[in-house]
This record gives C-alpha cells, structure tokens and sequence, in this order.
C-alpha cells in the first residue's frame, strides 16, 4: 500500500469489506434461481449502495478492498458456517457435496483473504480498525427505517464504543440533517464477519465496525446519494485525526494488553 502524506495519525490500518456487493449468481447454480429475478435484485439478494460505499472509501483512504458480487442467497458471507441463513431455502436443499463446494470457491477464500489482510495489518500497524459496509432496507416488514446511518459494534470492546461514539458525534455536527444511531438496526455483536474475526483477535488490535446506510437514499437525487458518501468519508477523515481519540485508542490499547 503506498504511503499518503495525510494519513492519519491514529496507529491503526483501515480495512474495508463489502460481504453482499452484488447479486450475481455463478454460471452453475442459476438453474435453482430461474424465476427469481425480483428476488436477487431486493435487500434479500445483495445490499444496495454498500459496494459504491465501499469502493468510495477504500479509494479515499488508500486502504484494502476486499468485496464480494456473489449474491447472499447463493452464501451469504457474513454468516457462519451453520447459520440457517447461509444460504437461500433453496440452495439448502442441495446435496451437502454442492453445499460445500459453494462455500469453498466463494465462503472460505472470502474469509480468509480478509483475516489475511488483518494479520498483515496488525503487523505493519499494530491496530486494524475494520470497516464491513452494508445496507438496510427502509421498510422491513411494514416497520419504516427513517434513520440513516447505523454504526454497529460489540460494546464489551471499549475500542469499538469509543470510535463509534466519536463518529457520530462528528456527524451529528457535521451533517446534522442525518439520522445517525449506534448498534441500529442491528446489534453490532450479531453473528457476521466482525464477530468471526474478534474471535481471531484481541481488543487492543482489532477493531470491527458495520458501516450500515439506508437504502431510502439511493430513491433520491443522485446528489443527494453522493452527499451522503462524501459525508461518511469527510466524518471518517476528522474521526482518524481526532487526537483526543487517539489518546483514549491508545489508552484502551495498554488496558485491553494488561493481564487481567
């Protein structure tokens, strides 16, 4: 990765992730999707905007990339294997033998190019601060989603609660127009990547975060979209040259290293 000169000055490496970019489905399993154009290309089948998010901020800040097109019904990457929603129904009626050469081609490299990359980053750094973009519907099951902007995290890692707690307070200064809520509409240590990889590694060097955006926005004026994004990348900016938080990042990075 090539050095920027404003990179910021907290001791970490940014990692981005997008586990339901796209919504394609390989040559050999079509088949069982005949029929299902509308369903791939609903919240079930991938999540809208998380990609373009993804790509914008990977760009921005020069960090690694790693995403998947693969719709979530074939195997959804943020699942765990055993998950009853690894795969779509249908895909689960599969025999066990195509089940698991699906997550072998498209699961397992997906979760282990990205633990790859933590490894790598906690060496070159110390800290990887992982960003999993992802969106949500506005309308689930009848219940409308007026917030814009979730960030999710494990609160029993002070690391994660703090950065979260700063980011927003950054927006709600920042962009004052936009909802922001924490550990919404998900709870941050819900079954997915982030909770896979905090398993791997400690507190004080790796720290998950699901960037969450309502898909109410991209209904809106593209500028309004790219408003947003530019939001969400701005925030990040100020959030990773706050000294303050860099002083309490460091503080809980000798805490969590203590013995306990």
């Amino acid at each position: 990765m090539t050095a920027r000169e404003d990179l910021p000055p907290i001791a970490a490496e940014l990692l981005i992730t997008c586990e339901h970019g796209g919504n394609k489905v390989p040559a050999a399993y079509r088949p069982l999707f005949n029929g299902c154009r509308s369903l791939l290309n609903s919240h079930r089948g991938f999540d809208p905007g998380a990609l373009v998010m993804a790509c914008a901020l990977a760009m921005h800040f020069n960090a690694p990339l790693v995403a998947s097109m693969v719709s979530r019904l074939v195997v959804d990457l943020n699942r765990s294997i055993g998950h009853r929603h690894l795969h779509a129904d249908f895909v689960r009626t599969l025999p066990a033998a195509t089940r698991q050469e699906i997550i072998e081609r498209y699961y397992l490299p997906y979760r282990q190019e990205a633990e790859q990359r933590v490894v790598e980053g906690i060496a070159r750094r110390g800290m990887v601060i992982h960003i999993s973009c992802h969106s949500f519907t506005n309308n689930f099951n009848g219940v409308v989603r007026d917030t814009d902007i979730g960030l999710l995290y494990d609160p029993a890692r002070r690391g994660e609660r703090t950065l979260c707690a700063h980011w927003k307070d950054i927006l709600n200064t920042t962009a004052p127009g936009l909802e922001v809520r924490r550990n919404y509409p998900y709870e941050g240590r819900n079954d997915g990547l982030t909770s896979a990889l905090r398993k791997k590694f400690p507190p004080d060097a790796y720290l998950g975060i699901e960037l969450e955006l309502n898909q109410k926005e991209l209904l809106r004026p593209t500028r309004q979209w790219k408003a947003l994004r530019e939001s969400v990348i701005a925030s990040l900016s100020t959030l990773l040259r706050d000294h303050d938080l860099t002083t309490q990042l460091q503080y809980h990075q000798y805490r969590e290293g203590m013995p306990q």
